[in-house]
């Protein structure tokens, strides 16, 4: 830990943290406030795949200052107190930069103690993550580390766990891993950076990168079909899925807060781009010329537009079309988005991530409220506890036939 900068100030006591203990438990204390929600209604009742209650807010906000903190003693954390001071080795222009500046940003107001706070990585560019936080960190093997996350998370549930990873690193030799996690639903976050080329390597094609892919290790073009990193995420029923971009800190600190909210694996796939190897990858979805037209930002309970308000995505059945709202359409017309609909995740996912006459999708597309792993794992424990009492390891080693060695 590098405690050289000390923060001014203090910071008042009862942060909730997440829950600890048997399934649909809540942390006791102070609530954070909920998010405002939209400031009107469509003139009549939108298209939509079933009504449903709007999700819980289980938010883990710092109360505001109440001036009782001051005994407590506890520091009013900045984002300087989550900048290790190790030099940062990515290349210049990357975008890993963007994605650093926005959880330094946001952790403090997340969390009380940065001792609390771990970061765990596999190996890629975005693996280094750890060093330059000064938090603890642990920087695994090649895909492992979900499965390093999995195990910390459940022997110290009071921890807040992150894991760092790439789609070469999670999707590849880790997919295995990075699957499980997500059906899991070990509660906490995942930072997917996707920037579609394996960058540490030096510019091969990875498991996202588009068929035709031109690399040193495809020079004839790729064959593979990529995978959607948030479909294979739907697939391994993840609990919450959202994505944004690097070029948009505002909406990636909201984004990340709304993944450490959700008590859960929360997975946050990240455009990136590698300025080195892969220029431009999502240039359609990040430069002012073309953005407007080609992404959507998904607000629950809000209607689907996009391009400025001039189009909006409306469905047909089971599929969604776009609709001019400058010529005889308006948003009551629009499909409303309900970010606890898996069948609507579904076909956001199958339609809006191939179809290049439709826009991408970013911000938060699924939220399900269930049951965490490493609470349903300590509710156990505790269970048998109860009946067995604490067990005795040497006790258990010296049980039954023993036999002597000489």
């Amino acid at each position: 830990m590098n405690d050289d900068n000390k923060p001014k100030g203090v910071r008042p006591a009862g942060l909730p943290k997440k829950a600890v203990g048997p399934p649909g438990a809540r942390p006791s204390g102070p609530k954070g406030p909920k998010p405002a929600g939209p400031p009107g209604k469509p003139s009549r009742p939108p298209a939509r795949l079933g009504a449903r209650p709007a999700p819980p807010q289980q938010a883990r906000i710092v109360p505001q200052p109440s001036g009782d903190g001051e005994a407590e003693g506890l520091p009013v954390l900045t984002k300087k107190d989550f900048d290790s001071g190790a030099d940062v080795r990515w290349c210049p222009g990357c975008g890993d930069y963007a994605v650093l500046a926005a959880v330094r940003r946001v952790l403090p107001e997340l969390t009380e103690k940065k001792e609390d706070v771990v970061f765990i990585s596999g190996i890629g560019c975005a693996s280094r993550f750890p060093y330059y936080m000064n938090t603890y960190g642990v920087h695994s093997i090649h895909g492992r580390a979900p499965t390093l996350a999995t195990g910390l998370k459940a022997s110290r549930p009071e921890l807040d766990v992150w894991v760092v990873t790439g789609d070469g690193d999670a999707l590849s030799i880790g997919a295995g891993h990075f699957a499980h996690v997500l059906r899991r639903n070990v509660d906490l976050q995942i930072i997917l950076f996707n920037n579609e080329i394996y960058g540490l390597t030096k510019g091969q094609y990875s498991p996202t990168s588009e068929m035709g892919k031109v690399t040193k290790s495809t020079p004839y073009g790729s064959l593979d079909h990529p995978f959607n990193p948030l479909g294979l995420g739907f697939g391994a029923e993840g609990t919450f899925l959202a994505r944004t971009l690097d070029r948009d800190p505002k909406h990636m600190q909201a984004i990340f807060r709304r993944a450490h909210a959700h008590r859960g694996t929360s997975l946050v796939e990240v455009y990136q781009n590698c300025n080195i190897f892969n220029d431009g990858a999502f240039f359609t979805y990040t430069e002012r010329e073309s953005r407007a037209l080609n992404t959507v930002l998904l607000e629950h309970g809000r209607p689907v537009v996009y391009d400025e308000g001039r189009k909006g995505l409306k469905l047909d059945g089971l599929q969604l079309k776009s609709i001019d709202l400058t010529n005889g359409s308006s948003t009551s017309d629009c499909l409303v988005h309900d970010e606890t609909d898996r069948t609507l995740a579904q076909i956001y996912m199958q339609q809006l991530f191939r179809n290049a006459e439709l826009p991408r999708p970013f911000g938060v597309i699924y939220v399900e409220n269930r049951p965490t792993y490493d609470a349903l794992m300590q509710a156990q424990i505790d269970e048998v506890t109860a009946k067995k009492g604490k067990g005795d390891l040497k006790a258990l080693l010296h049980a039954g036939h023993t036999w002597t060695i000489d």
